[in-house]
């Protein structure tokens, strides 16, 4: 059995049967869904639409709570709740698959809140001083975290003229570690904005793409 974590992000739906104004991440969410389906009979999806639910933003009483130490207040596990059953999902999880458009050049405001809530000291890191300036580590792995994003612009892919504005991948790569992440993976759909040729050709790559990657995982 094979548990995969669909986490998506993008404020507008896909449905299959229209063609403008759908969310493209979650298209490629969902074909990857549907791909690895196809490919590996026994999987559990667990989709949490972070649209539909959006969590919950920190605030001082979770930091307090969230550090302390010893046996907790009722009122602690209140506030740590949500966090706790995120967590949870993370931890059961063999893929975290995380579709997400990109919003000012980074993730949007409901993703950035969820990875606050489930990167938690105790429970996917460690926080040691006796590993001198580098005190945090991952306590989760075996993991592959895959991201399918979209954006309206181009050239944002490593390597490219404006990776440097790209906040979205870097910043979610870079976390990755504390979901757990043994490797990750990314593909995108560029142009949207230009609703042109190179955004339908952009749109065909990144779905192909998908597909041989849930493929991929699939018989790994």
């Amino acid at each position: 059995m094979k548990n995969i974590l669909y986490v998506s992000a993008s404020v507008r739906k896909f449905h299959p049967t229209q063609q403008h104004h759908v969310s493209i991440s979650r298209m490629l969410g969902d074909t990857f869904i549907d791909e690895f389906k196809r490919q590996y009979n026994q999987v559990e999806v667990t989709h949490r639409d972070l649209s539909l639910t959006p969590p919950m933003f920190i605030d001082e009483a979770f930091i307090a709570a969230a550090f302390a130490k010893g046996e907790l207040s009722e009122q602690q596990r209140t506030v740590l709740a949500q966090s706790d059953r995120l967590i949870d999902e993370v931890s059961k999880a063999d893929i975290i698959m995380l579709s997400s458009p990109m919003y000012n050049y980074g993730m949007p405001a409901v993703l950035k809140a969820w990875f606050d809530l489930v990167i938690r000291v105790d429970k996917t890191f460690s926080f040691d001083l006796g590993r001198g300036d580098q005190p945090l580590a991952p306590i989760l792995s075996g993991k592959q975290v895959v991201l399918l994003a979209s954006w309206g612009e181009f050239d944002f892919k490593k390597g490219e003229a404006k990776s440097e504005f790209n906040h979205l991948s870097r910043h979610i790569e870079q976390l990755s570690p504390y979901l757990g992440a043994d490797a990750f993976y990314e593909i995108a759909s560029e142009y949207q904005e230009f609703n042109d040729d190179r955004h339908r050709a952009s749109k065909q790559q990144a779905l192909v793409a998908v597909q041989k990657l849930a493929e991929t995982l699939a018989a790994s």
